[in-house]
């Protein structure tokens, strides 16, 4: 049950991650921290070679931590499908997010539900997994039909527990998402 609880814990956390790539009205640092820069003939996340803040409600500034990164980091939003526009300054980078269409909108709400449904997946395919080792247990007689009929009922609370949890992020995610 540990185990499983455990599986569950880190489907949420990708649901989690999965929503903090995708771009709000706001300006948020997660939307670009793990962007893939060429430093140096290595590739290495954004956060690892520079700070980034938010001055403003729909800028990002980056500023990092080697000058001479500034035009591979430009080069890098450039190319990525985020569809951002960086302007460059000597020793800093400022990216102006434009504000969201509705239909974009929409668009974006039909991604994140769609990372809401991969999420109850893996919470479901975790419950089926441990779901089937209870009843081998059952079977092989390492449980009487009484023990596995408690383990089947906890499990379904972790698990309806977990699905919560999921349509709560989903419908917080929207409410930003539709934020004006």
């Amino acid at each position: 049950m540990q185990e499983t609880e455990a599986t569950m814990q880190k489907a949420i956390e990708a649901v989690k991650k999965h929503f903090s790539g995708v771009r709000t009205g706001r300006a948020n640092p997660s939307l670009i921290d793990s962007l893939q820069i060429e430093y140096y003939g290595a590739f290495m996340p954004l956060k690892q070679i520079a700070t980034i803040s938010v001055p403003e409600p729909r800028q990002l500034l980056i500023t990092p931590f080697d000058r001479s990164a500034t035009a591979a980091i430009e080069k890098a939003i450039m190319t990525s499908d985020l569809g951002l526009n960086p302007q460059g300054g000597t020793d800093t980078i400022r990216i102006n997010l434009p504000q969201l269409t509705e239909e974009r909108r929409k668009e974006l709400i039909k991604v994140i539900r769609q990372f809401a449904e991969e999420g109850k997946v893996s919470l479901r395919n975790a419950r089926h997994a441990t779901l089937d080792q209870i009843k081998k247990q059952e079977k092989e007689k390492v449980l009487t039909e009484d023990e596995a009929k408690l383990r089947q009922e906890a499990l379904q609370k972790i698990t309806d527990k977990y699905m919560l949890q999921v349509d709560e992020l989903l419908k917080k995610k929207e409410i930003e998402v539709m934020e004006i």
